[in-house]
């Protein structure tokens, strides 16, 4: 099974989704374990939307707007 690596920058939003996906990993199927899965869908959006806001305030990662 694939691992996924964590760099030292990375997002407070991924390092929370992934305790959610461990503890639903413990879990049987179910509706508790749905919902941590659910969680860690959420908080995974939440990382991206962060990087797309922290790339477009970095100077030269911006779109050209002329």
């Amino acid at each position: 099974m694939a691992r996924m690596q964590i760099s030292a920058e990375t997002s407070t939003w991924l390092l929370q989704a992934k305790d959610f996906l461990d503890e639903a990993r413990r879990l049987k199927p179910g509706p508790e374990r749905n919902e941590l899965r659910q969680t860690a869908k959420v908080l995974r959006e939440l990382a991206k939307l962060e990087a797309a806001s922290v790339a477009g305030r970095e100077p030269g990662l911006a779109e050209d707007r002329s």
